[in-house]
Order: structure tokens, then sequence, then C-alpha cells
């Protein structure tokens, strides 16, 4: 049996669809920030401009914003962990309060059965993460309601 010697990895972002677009975004940047911190290799080489100047390195295989119920991203969750996949949760308590205390306070009280997440997001082989994600599709705003620039 021969195998890739290579694997394509993959890193999505999956967020609750009914979330206002700034939640929504704000759920993604924290979910990044934190995946980042825990695969710092995501991040590319540095990009040069026609100057000469640098600018950081942006993660080259992308990330794929998706929108999925949030009753699902539980469910969502317990898959994408049970694959072997790194999963970054997001709480829909860090969107309850400003101060982190609070917010690790807050998820301490919680079951870990009754947690209802913001978002997810989920790293791993490209096979693997196209499994547990293949349903969902690009998120978009929240129909129905009106913007939060309305």
């Amino acid at each position: 049996m021969t195998t890739e010697p290579h694997e394509p990895m993959r890193c999505v972002a999956v967020i609750d669809q009914a979330l206002p677009i700034g939640h929504a975004a704000n759920a993604a940047a924290v979910l990044a920030l934190t995946m980042g911190k825990r695969q710092p290799h995501l991040a590319g080489e540095a990009l040069v401009d026609a100057l000469g100047g640098e600018h950081p390195g942006l993660i080259p295989i992308g990330i794929p914003v998706l929108g999925a119920p949030a009753d699902e991203l539980p469910a969502l969750r317990g898959k994408a962990v049970a694959a072997g996949l790194d999963v970054v949760d997001f709480p829909v308590q860090g969107q309850q309060t400003t101060d982190y205390t609070e917010f690790q306070r807050l998820v301490r009280a919680t079951d870990p059965d009754a947690l209802r997440y913001l978002g997810l997001m989920i790293y791993g082989t490209k096979k693997k993460v196209a499994r547990v994600v293949g349903r969902y599709s690009l998120l978009k705003p929240p129909s129905g309601g009106p913007s939060e620039l309305s």
C-alpha cells in the first residue's frame, strides 16, 4: 500500500449562521488567533513587495468561513474531536462579557453537554476535515433581519 508523502491540510471556521455580521467576524477572528497559536506553522513566509518591503506571512491554505445552525455546532465539535482533528471552540459566553475572568467563570459553571458555541475552527487533513464539514457552505449574512449598518 502506498501513502501520500504529505497529505494536504485544511483549516476551516464554522460559525453560527444566525450571528450578526460583526459578531460572526469577531468569532472568526478569535478562533483564528487561537488556532494560529496552537498551529504556528500555519503562517506562511513573509510577503515582499516590489520595493523590498516585508509584510507578515499569511496562511497559504486559506480559511473558508462556513455557516451552520447554532444547534448543530456541539455535535459538529464532537465529530471533529472524534476524528482526531484539532478543534478550537468559542462558547457563547465569550460574547456575553468583556471580562475574561468572568468568561472563564461562566464556562466553568456550565455542564459540558450544555455548552453552546458561536463557532469552531477545525484543522487537520483535508479528507478528514471534508468528511466533518462537507455539508456546510460559505457563511452568508443572516436573512430576514436588518444589517448592523442599518
